[in-house]
């Protein structure tokens, strides 16, 4: 009964846009109109908290103010779109055409993009805060965050905190993450071809499948429970390096998997 209430809900909203009715302010809390025709709708300081917005045409719309945290904006169409002061945290913008948009003051803080993006001409979203191929993150606190098979290549997390993200999948070729924080991060299967990480902090860290060609390292702050097995491209100098870290951290068991640093850099792919 609920689901056949919501999708009247949204059918009642479709008609008013496609009517040119205003819906500024409207609560819009998690619906799904993904696929939908709304361009030029007017949704001022409307409320799109985890809303599902991919493959949607928002051409035109007027999407100041709007709350939009954690929405799905892949492959949307944003062309001309008016995003000024609205609020982006965390959204996925993949794949999604921001052309001609207005993004004044938008609060674009985690927000997640790839290659495929396309911002205005001339907006510097690199520095937006967005996350994506090349972004200039030094430093940010990316706690528990959910990045699981994200374009990052070339990213500069010079000092980011990224305890406890899952990074799963990511593509962190050439990153940049000289003294991170990565503390029971999730970088499974993660490739980390030509990324540099040196005094970085690995402690728990699960790099299970991981690529490490031609990583850049010296020495990390800790690799205390950090769990190298199966990591691709560990030359044997890479391994020699982690295993002069101190005894204690080289016998910490993973958080997760429960084995021990040592025994995942014997068992570990070369």
């Amino acid at each position: 009964m609920k689901e056949h209430t919501e999708q009247y809900k949204y059918q009642e909203i479709l008609d008013a846009i496609k009517l040119g009715h205003s819906l500024r302010m409207v609560d819009l809390y998690q619906c799904d109109l993904r696929d939908q025709n709304l361009s030029k709708a007017n949704l001022h300081k409307a409320i799109l908290v985890r809303a599902n917005l991919a493959h949607t045409n928002l051409t035109m719309a007027d999407l100041s103010g709007v709350d939009l945290r954690s929405a799905d904006l892949s492959h949307s169409l944003l062309r001309q779109t008016n995003l000024q002061g609205a609020c982006l945290y965390r959204v996925n913008l993949c794949g999604a055409d921001l052309s001609g948009a207005n993004l004044l003051e938008t609060k674009l803080q985690g927000a997640l993009y790839d290659s495929q993006t396309i911002f205005p001409e001339g907006f510097a979203y690199k520095s937006s805060g967005a996350v994506g191929p090349g972004a200039n993150l030094n430093g940010a606190p990316f706690n528990t965050a959910n990045l699981k098979n994200a374009d990052l290549q070339g990213i500069n997390f010079l000092g980011a905190y990224l305890g406890g993200a899952d990074l799963s999948g990511a593509n962190l070729r050439g990153a940049k993450l000289v003294q991170a924080d990565l503390r029971r991060a999730c970088l499974v299967g993660a490739s980390l071809q030509n990324a540099r990480l040196n005094g970085a902090n690995l402690a728990g860290v699960d790099l299970r499948s991981a690529n490490l060609t031609d990583a850049d390292f010296e020495k990390f702050e800790s690799i205390a429970g950090a769990d190298f097995t199966y990591v691709v491209g560990l030359a044997e100098s890479m391994r020699s390096l982690l295993l002069r870290h101190p005894q204690q951290d080289l016998e910490t068991l993973n958080p997760l998997t429960l084995k021990t640093t040592l025994a995942s850099l014997s068992g570990s792919a070369k």
